[in-house]
């Protein structure tokens, strides 16, 4: 990679005197400081992509970065909560949370974050907020400045096309067709894993006759008729799953695991660059090819969060301002590391720093940037949490 601006170079541009003043400040008090980080590690390539961060945050900021491994986010809010609840109100030992959704809910509902405090990134203005209001908004819910931004999603479906051929299935209902006409070589993760989740939601977005239902609280809905259509559907589907859909994947990972050992030959992911960056890792064939439904799948913003009683605020600010540098975001969005989207955008970043994020399109997996530019939203965060429960009760033990 070539060599890049510093991140606080390309920001104070953007940032008036005061405020590069204040920021000064912030860095000054996180020298010398350690943040402790509690993000998903299901990955190996986010979990390298983490190190790399944890190298440069501690050259260039004299920060040391503690990734603290996770398999669920849910868990460091309830920790979070249980300090709160036990009177511990500025010496927490969270610093930093790799959340969104129903998790960001329940934090803010609980007075459980610090801040606002993105908007005091120098490099939260580059992702020009006023022209992409995903990047505060999460779930429907405004972020009012509790988190800030670091990545995106969105569900992207991939096969391989020597079995497949060259008509995968468009839509929902042609997936059913699909499944039935192969059975055993599409499946989902279990719930409550987050890529099953959205999967739920894409299928219930698709189903529904009104889906304005969904982007307001569950609970002023009528549950089991808004859903009706979907358990109907899972139950057709089901039968026709891997194992028969008495067995389900753990996570996205392990669904990738199953594509690469040709148990199936059809999936999914929420990360569209992954497929392409599986094929360029030999991890899956040449002949894997990626794509999106007709009319959109569901996508989203990853954010990093603060919890109020964090003791080393500054360090951990610093620590999501370098996220958000060209640097880090560049070389998360390379197949080659990661292959995680920008939160930048790209289009109204400078020549030289546009560059950053271009990247060979050679791979026959990697999809085309217009491909994902129907985006659907995310429904509000109690229906997750609904989604999860109702699945679990109708589903697991059958």
């Amino acid at each position: 990679m070539r060599p890049l601006v510093t991140a606080i170079a390309l920001s104070l541009i953007l940032v008036p005197p005061a405020a590069a003043d204040s920021w000064s400040q912030v860095l000054d008090e996180a020298r010398g400081q350690s943040v402790y980080w509690h993000a998903w590690a299901g990955d190996t390539r986010v979990n390298d992509y983490l190190e790399w961060v944890k190298r440069q945050v501690r050259d260039q900021h004299d920060i040391e970065l503690v990734h603290v491994k996770i398999d669920d986010t849910g868990a460091a809010v309830s920790r979070v909560l249980a300090e709160r609840s036990a009177g511990n109100h500025d010496d927490g030992s969270i610093d930093l949370i790799w959340l969104n959704g129903e998790n960001f809910a329940a934090m803010k509902e609980n007075d459980l974050l610090f801040g606002p405090f993105a908007e005091r990134l120098p490099n939260f203005a580059l992702t020009f907020p006023e022209h992409n209001p995903e990047v505060v908004t999460d779930f429907t819910l405004p972020t009012e400045g509790y988190e800030s931004p670091w990545g995106k999603a969105q569900i992207t479906f991939y096969y391989d096309a020597d079995e497949v051929g060259d008509e995968p299935p468009r839509s929902m209902t042609q997936l059913l067709t699909w499944a039935e006409a192969n059975p055993g070589r599409f499946t989902y993760p279990r719930l409550p894993d987050f890529l099953g989740s959205t999967f739920l939601k894409q299928a219930l977005i698709a189903l529904v006759d009104d889906s304005d239902a969904l982007y307001e609280p569950v609970a002023q809905s009528d549950f089991e008729d808004v859903t009706a259509p979907l358990w109907e559907y899972l139950d057709a589907l089901h039968p026709h799953l891997w194992r028969s859909g008495r067995q389900f994947p753990a996570n996205g990972p392990e669904l990738r695991r199953l594509m690469a050992d040709g148990e199936v030959a059809l999936a999914f992911t929420f990360n569209p660059a992954e497929p392409a960056a599986a094929v360029a890792d030999f991890e899956l064939p040449e002949t894997t090819r990626s794509y999106v439904l007709d009319g959109g799948t569901l996508g989203n913003v990853h954010f990093v969060a603060i919890p109020f009683n964090s003791p080393r605020r500054a360090a951990a600010m610093v620590v999501a301002d370098f996220l958000l540098s060209p640097e880090a975001q560049a070389r998360k969005q390379d197949i080659s590391v990661w292959g995680d989207p920008t939160v930048l955008d790209v289009t109204r970043l400078d020549a030289e720093t546009r560059a950053l994020f271009e990247q060979a399109r050679d791979n026959p997996a990697l999809l085309a940037p217009e491909a994902l530019t129907e985006t659907l939203p995310e429904p509000h965060p109690s229906w997750m949490t609904a989604l999860q429960d109702a699945w679990q009760a109708r589903y697991v033990g059958r």
